[in-house]
């Protein structure tokens, strides 16, 4: 069971991300969707930079380089930029393209040495770019089947240096064709229009391609099986390369069709011959592959030759010296499609014991074959060949003590190991390891324990490529390789754990070990004197191995056939037992059958008794769903009742609202008739005084006929001033509405709330509020009456007086002016004092009022009005003060 587990969720990206790349050394990496592209710190999971590009351009890739800390970003106008890593500046942008040649890059591709970058799209043309001049160097036509290229895969090489040369183009066809760049020839191709390739990948040492086809299966190709390009041996390392520049001077120079081929594929179909037209840097092209069409193929000096130069044959050397060379070399070669691997080991191994009597009695023979019986799963005969071989040249002197350890072969190996690193073997002395542990484990297996699958190919191509020797020479390279580890353990169980695991140990290191010691043993020690050299197995029929202890093994046969014999016997004494025993036990069975059938009957008795009973308790289960649902039907009839009681009292409680409702409409009338009948009162007191008051400044105006133009001065003032008061009573009436209009909306809510009550004590509320209602109208106009008489007696009381105040004031007049003119300035600074004060008080509560009304804004749109009405409150405001 997988569980899910989640290292760090990296956000960042708005759309899908089409595309990762990571850098060389696994620390950073590079995530591309199409409107962006972020660069990420995989140790933090932290982002360090993002690329944002407009919308209308958009982003087709952003990758590292390999073997090279540049970044290199495709965008959708066909711009190439190449951005260093470190400090992400830009290093340099790739030219447009010729005219003629123009296509819109959808995939890309680049060489495992950075130095080609190939680009494809819509179009059965692809773009090849040399990134170290920054040109398009070559145009390459696909066959007219390709109408747009989906995807682009260098196909890797291990002779190439990383300068791959073939490339594998995946079409809308659903067909993968691989091409040669330098020649434009068709290679092979994979897929078909019955069965298309979805998504392909190749492995990282190009033998493999794996791809997902259109049904949903996954195919694995073989490449050597593919093409027989890659069993060629390598080109030469060094090539004469012309300048190209006078070659991208115009588009059809540089375009080059691919041809198909078909000559070198006999199974293939015949098709249509696609016209070629070859290059001008293609004329050298037989002389660099003289190389590859030795007819005699490579010798063993040459083989060791590429040995030192790669550390390991390549895969498909092997497969083309195969037919040349001894079937030794073909150790390199395996299948991926296999018979049932045990199967095939016990045939292989029963082959070994059939060849020489000696390994059917060897415990480590299984062990010894393992490897061999892994690598060669599909070929029954070149696995035994192989082991046969491995066991005729370098197992010699294994067999002389058998069944012992060949104990003079671990000599050998010690005194190697003496000469070399006496520390090393003294510690192992000291701590009684000898070297049936720390030698023969290593021996008998082959190294398989403590190598993985790519090492041990590895080490065996150096063993098969020197003397038997050799072999011997790994084993104390390897010992030698570990010393520290090995000077660190002071038990016996932890040595032979560690000769028996695989170990924290670099190979490559080991097989340089080797050689030395191959080159730093003295002679007399050296094991390359006491083995002989190298022999293949003979033709026609293998050689007859008999290097053994004959009479042991003899004697072994011996012990083996007695033990047959006793175990024939011991079987047919067993049949006649079982015999005796079946016909007890068929005696048994009968009995055990009539048992049997009296419990069978027993149990349908007590089956049929429980039937009754549960008969009986689905009865009383009925009765009871019976009973549940009458009282199910019993409440649903309260809940009628109960609803249709409800709704009568609910139509009672609307009738009553009504009448109370048009009592408040009677009494809101005779209120609203009463202030009508005040007001009028009101008024005919105003007109009196009003006349009074006319008959006062006409006995004024005879007497302050000359300074009328003063008096009309001020009365300009006072309306001013009137009007100014008017404006400011205005705007505080209207925050006092706004108020009180929040107040009430509140109060409307809270009152919604709490308007139920039983009936009792609504019947007895609407009462009482009617019988308050009569009587509060009758106690306002009894005091409306007394403020009436109250006013008129006012009025006369003030006539008189006026009459007795307009004789003095002739008098006093003329006393008052001088004194008037001093007030009037007085007055007119505290005026003017007050309405700086009255203007910063108002502007302040209207701020205070515009910021409640947008804070409830921002919470509830319901305020949006009252906002508007504080808006224009403030230029109301403005404009008073303004004038």
């Amino acid at each position: 069971t997988f569980l899910p587990c989640t290292f760090s969720w990296m956000r960042g990206h708005d759309s899908s991300v089409s595309s990762i790349s990571v850098h060389g050394s696994g620390r950073y990496a590079i995530t591309t969707s199409t409107d962006t592209a972020q660069l990420w710190d995989l140790d933090t999971f932290q982002r360090k930079r993002k690329l944002n590009v407009r919308q209308s351009v958009g982003i087709q890739k952003v990758f590292f380089l390999p073997l090279s800390n540049t970044i290199l970003s495709c965008f959708k106008d066909n711009s190439v930029f190449a951005w260093e890593f470190d400090t992400l500046c830009c290093k340099y942008q790739l030219p447009t393209p010729v005219e003629g040649s123009v296509l819109l890059y959808k995939v890309f591709a680049v060489t495992r040495d950075g130095r080609i970058f190939v680009a494809g799209g819509k179009s059965n043309h692809l773009h090849l770019w040399c990134l170290e001049s920054k040109q398009l160097i070559r145009i390459i036509q696909m066959p007219a089947k390709v109408r747009a290229v989906r995807h682009l895969e260098f196909l890797p090489d291990s002779f190439d240096g990383g300068s791959n040369q073939v490339l594998g183009v995946l079409s809308q066809d659903n067909i993968m064709r691989f091409i040669n760049i330098e020649t434009c020839k068709l290679l092979f191709d994979i897929g078909s229009y019955e069965e298309g390739i979805s998504t392909a990948a190749i492995s990282p040492n190009g033998r493999y391609i794996a791809s997902v086809m259109e049904n949903g299966s996954l195919n694995l190709y073989s490449v050597q099986a593919l093409t027989q390009e890659g069993n060629k041996p390598p080109p030469p390392m060094f090539k004469s390369v012309e300048d190209s520049s006078k070659y991208t001077s115009e588009a059809n120079k540089l375009t080059t069709r691919v041809t198909s081929g078909r000559s070198e594929w006999p199974w293939k179909s015949k098709g249509s011959k696609i016209q070629t037209r070859l290059l001008k840097l293609q004329v050298n092209t037989s002389l660099e592959n003289k190389e590859n069409e030795l007819p005699g193929g490579l010798n063993k000096k040459r083989l060791r030759a590429l040995l030192k130069g790669f550390g390991e044959y390549p895969f498909t050397v092997f497969l083309c010296c195969g037919s040349k060379m001894h079937i030794i070399f073909l150790f390199g070669f395996g299948s991926m499609f296999a018979t049932p691997l045990f199967a095939f080991a016990y045939r292989t191994l029963s082959a070994l014991a059939h060849w020489s009597a000696i390994f059917a009695e060897t415990p480590y023979i299984p062990l010894l074959a393992f490897p061999f019986v892994k690598l060669f799963q599909n070929n029954q005969l070149i696995c035994f060949e192989v082991v046969a071989t491995v066991v005729v040249n370098f197992c010699q002197h294994w067999f002389e003590y058998f069944p012992n350890p060949p104990v003079n072969v671990l000599s050998m190996l010690e005194n190697v190991l003496a000469h070399h690193d006496k520390e090393l073997l003294q510690h192992l002395i000291t701590y009684s390891v000898t070297a049936q542990v720390y030698a023969w484990p290593l021996l008998e297996t082959l190294f398989s324990e403590v190598l993985t699958r790519e090492e041990w190919l590895k080490v065996f191509d150096n063993i098969f490529s020197n003397h038997p020797s050799y072999f011997l020479m790994l084993v104390v390279a390897y010992i030698i390789c570990s010393r520290a580890p090995l000077l660190h353990c002071n038990q016996t169980a932890d040595f032979e754990y560690f000769f028996h695991h695989r170990n924290n140990l670099d190979i490559n290191v080991v097989i340089k070990e080797a050689y030395h010691l191959m080159e730093a043993t003295p002679p007399d020690i050296h094991p390359q004197h006491m083995l002989d050299d190298f022999i293949p197995l003979t033709k026609g029929q293998y050689p007859v191995f008999n290097k053994y202890p004959k009479f042991i093994v003899d004697y072994q046969t011996q012990e083996w056939e007695r033990i047959r014999q006793d175990e024939i016997e011991y079987l047919r004494e067993r049949q006649l037992a079982h015999e005796l025993e079946a016909k007890a036990q068929e005696w048994k069975a009968k009995d055990e059958a009539w048992y049997r059938k009296q419990e069978l009957l027993r149990e349908a008795e007590e089956q049929k008794r429980k039937m009754l009973l549960e008969e009986e308790e689905k009865l009383v289960e009925q009765r009871q769903r019976l009973a549940a649902v009458k009282r199910e039907l019993k409440v649903k009839e309260l809940q009628f009742l109960d609803a249709s009681r409800r709704r009568f009292l609910k139509y009672q409680q609307d009738q009553r609202q009504m009448e109370l409702k048009r009592l408040d409409d009677e009494i809101a009338r005779k209120v609203s008739m009463r202030e009508q009948e005040t007001a009028a009162t009101v008024q005919d007191v105003e007109v009196r005084r009003m006349e009074l008051e006319s008959q006062r400044q006409l006995f004024e105006q005879h007497l302050i006929k000359d300074q009328e133009a003063v008096t009309q001065e001020m009365k300009k003032e006072v309306d001013a001033c009137r009007r100014k008061v008017d404006l400011e009573d205005h705007l505080v009436q209207r925050l006092m509405e706004i108020d009180r209009e929040e107040n009430q909306k509140a109060q409307i809510v809270a009152e919604e709330n709490l308007a139920k009550a039983e009936q009792k004590c609504i019947d007895t509320d609407w009462r009482l509020h009617v019988l308050h209602k009569l009587r509060r109208d009758d106690q306002d106009r009894e005091k409306r009456y007394e403020e009436i008489a109250k006013l008129l007696h006012d009025n006369r009381v003030e006539e008189a007086e006026l009459l007795k105040a307009m004789r003095e004031a002739e008098e006093k007049k003329w006393e008052e002016v001088t004194q008037k003119k001093a007030q009037l300035e007085e007055e007119q600074k505290a005026a003017a004092a007050a309405d700086e004060y009255r203007k910063w008080f108002l502007e302040d509560k209207m701020n205070d009022a515009l910021e409640l009304a947008e804070k409830l804004q921002s919470e509830d749109g319901y305020f949006g009005e009252h906002i508007d009405n504080a808006v224009l409150l403030c230029r109301c405001w403005h404009e008073v003060f303004s004038n």
